[in-house]
């Protein structure tokens, strides 16, 4: 991978920067595995607890930023005696390359698992060159 996707705080836009000031709640860092083809790059992150109404995916300026919160619901009708697993805050921000076409951007939620899929820039992708003969 050629630096396509980077997590980052050092570049951000100016409201990214006024956001980065205010102060945060606490919040869990999810693990992110990133993959790369020909065409695309494509994330998954482990977003356990989290439903499509709890998630948030934007994209500012060169910056894609992931917020989620999960909701620890038990069994109907069973009351919570002792409980150690907390409703968690997720939030992992990343710097888009050039590269890539963020207005193009998949997202898919399946079983507490975020797809995020990137289509590189059509001038990014690799190309075969026709050689002839002559």
């Amino acid at each position: 991978m050629n630096n396509a996707v980077q997590t980052s705080s050092s570049r951000s836009s100016p409201s990214a920067t006024a956001r980065a000031n205010a102060p945060q709640p606490p919040h869990v860092v999810p693990p992110v595995d990133v993959f790369e083809n020909e065409t695309s790059i494509t994330l998954l992150a482990d977003l356990p607890g989290v439903t499509r109404e709890q998630l948030q995916v934007r994209v500012d300026g060169e910056t894609l930023l992931l917020e989620a919160t999960a909701s620890n619901t038990g069994p109907e009708q069973l009351e919570l005696v002792y409980g150690e697993a907390q409703q968690a805050a997720y939030r992992r921000q990343f710097t888009l390359s050039r590269e890539l076409d963020a207005a193009r951007i998949e997202a898919q939620l399946k079983d507490g698992v975020l797809r995020l899929t990137i289509p590189k820039a059509e001038e990014a992708r690799p190309r075969r060159i026709q050689v002839k003969v002559g």
